[in-house]
Parts: structure tokens; C-alpha cells; sequence
């Protein structure tokens, strides 16, 4: 698969909130890093992220655009509730090796009606 293959099945196992067919999807040492967090390493941990985010919020990833650019692929998104971000996978051996994601955190905690953080 190439990575915007990979991606879109990302984006599939992702608006189906399955936190397993996800993690199959990274490498076993993947990290992801959402810039508004702390790194995750491990695909487990990477898994376990998912499933609280899972029940936390329902989620769903519109396709507004995937490039490709070699061992990359840049996932822009958008929600049907308006909220927006970008992606950027890495991907090696057809495994997700790194990820990296930007989007607003404070507007997906209002929209949610999540708790907002003090500090």
C-alpha cells in the first residue's frame, strides 16, 4: 500500500471509531504526537489513546485533501461540525512509523461540551 492507501484506511477505521483495526495500522514502535499533547509511543499506547477518545467524543474525519510526497503522506481534514486539522504519517513497510497532528483543541473540547483545562 502506498501511504495515502494507508491513510485512507486510517480515516476509515478512524470514523468507525475502531480503536483495533487502528492500531493494526502503526508499527509497534510508532509514535504519534498531537501537538496540543504528549507524544505516544507504542502501538498499545497508541490503542488505548484511541479507545478513550472513543468514548469521550464521537468523531468523524471528512477527506478534504491527501498528499503524498515519498515515505509521507498529509492528511487535511475537517468534521462535520466545522473543526479542521492536518495529519502528517509517516509511513514505512506500510505501517504508520510516526504521526504527527495539528488542529484546535480548546474548539473540539467546547464542541464536545468536554471539560476545559485550567491551566
Amino acid at each position: 500500500m502506498s501511504p495515502k492507501e494507508v491513510v485512507r484506511k486510517w480515516v476509515e477505521a478512524f470514523n468507525q471509531a475502531d480503536a483495533d483495526l487502528l492500531a493494526e495500522l502503526y508499527d509497534q514502535n510508532a509514535i504519534n504526537h498531537q501537538v496540543n499533547s504528549e507524544p505516544v509511543e507504542g502501538r498499545d499506547s497508541i490503542k488505548q489513546m484511541f479507545v478513550g477518545e472513543f468514548t469521550r467524543a464521537k468523531m468523524i474525519c471528512e477527506i478534504e485533501n491527501i498528499l503524498q510526497d515519498g515515505d509521507w503522506a498529509i492528511l487535511e481534514w475537517k468534521d462535520p461540525q466545522g473543526l479542521r486539522g492536518c495529519g502528517f504519517f509517516q509511513i514505512k513497510n506500510h505501517k504508520i512509523v510516526f504521526q504527527r497532528g495539528y488542529w484546535d483543541k480548546l474548539s473540539f473540547l467546547r464542541l464536545h461540551n468536554l471539560p476545559i483545562p485550567s491551566d
